[in-house]
């Protein structure tokens, strides 16, 4: 049996999101079984990443129950940024979060996590120019590989997605 067959998961994707931390996590759920279910804003039909990538969203954020989905990847960039601004996005998280479901950011992700309002004394680690608006929003941050605390996952940078998707597909799964 595959890691997550049965597991429905969300990947969120927004303008100049970091192209190896959609593609990677996207490959790997499928990989592990997972059905992913790319969802954006709902501001473009298409989005592009830094390194010029094109990626479709099924779906956007608004049109989402969060009762169908088994957890939500957030990957970082310029993305994140982009993906606070559209309330339907931040509720979302909120929502996974709140549901007991895992929510994965890595790198600049840690923004949507600050966002979501969902960082009060969690442990957590993101890129470190970001330290200090996680620090402010509640969290303890660490400068770890991977973070996990409870259903929060988090990682710093391309380097640690081996061990972000290990850790991911270890707490989403059975």
């Amino acid at each position: 049996m595959m890691e997550l067959e049965d597991k429905k998961i969300i990947l969120l994707v927004e303008e100049i999101f970091n192209d190896h931390e959609f593609w990677y996590p996207y490959y790997r759920l499928r990989e592990a079984g997972a059905q992913v279910v790319v969802v954006g804003s709902g501001s473009a039909d298409a989005y592009k990443g830094k390194s010029g990538t094109v990626v479709k969203p099924d779906v956007s954020a608004d049109q989402v129950a969060v009762s169908e989905f088994d957890g939500i990847i957030i990957p970082g960039g310029y993305a994140p940024d982009h993906m606070r601004r559209y309330p339907a996005m931040v509720k979302l998280v909120k929502d996974v979060f709140e549901a007991g479901n895992p929510v994965a950011a890595i790198c600049h992700a840690g923004w949507m996590l600050a966002s979501a309002e969902i960082l009060e004394g969690r442990t957590v680690t993101s890129y470190f120019a970001i330290k200090d608006d996680l620090v402010h929003a509640g969290a303890n941050w660490v400068d770890e590989e991977v973070v996990i605390d409870g259903n929060l996952v988090t990682s710093r940078t391309p380097d640690d997605l081996p061990a972000f998707m290990r850790a991911f597909i270890n707490v989403a799964g059975p």
